[in-house]
């Protein structure tokens, strides 16, 4: 298994929140073709659909991460780059990989 694809599925261990991913990862590179066909078209008075695909997307990403107790990738970066503490793998689940946190700043402030 390719080491990315086992991070992700250590960060993302509940049902629902693979599910939510399952539903919402589709619509990224779904908003950015809708966005070029709608542009080549010259239908960008029709802006909305890409931008309700996008926000869409990271809303169920959001809510599944809540739901897993841990901060989404793109809160993981911002937060690591500024010398914030966060939250890659949820306390509850890391007893279960019997892997310790390397990397993680901290599992208190996400």
């Amino acid at each position: 298994m390719p080491r990315w694809l086992g991070n992700w599925l250590e960060r993302h261990q509940h049902p629902l929140s693979r599910a939510l991913h399952g539903v919402a990862i589709p619509m990224l590179p779904a908003a950015g073709i809708v966005a070029v066909v709608q542009w080549a078209q010259g239908a960008w008075s029709l802006w909305w659909r890409p931008v309700t695909l996008l926000v869409l997307s990271y809303a169920l990403q959001w809510i599944g991460h809540r739901i897993e107790g841990n901060d989404m990738g793109e809160v993981i970066l911002i937060k690591k780059a500024l010398g914030r503490p966060y939250v890659a793998v949820s306390p509850r689940y890391r007893a279960r990989t019997g892997r310790p946190a390397a990397g993680r700043v901290s599992e208190g402030h996400g």
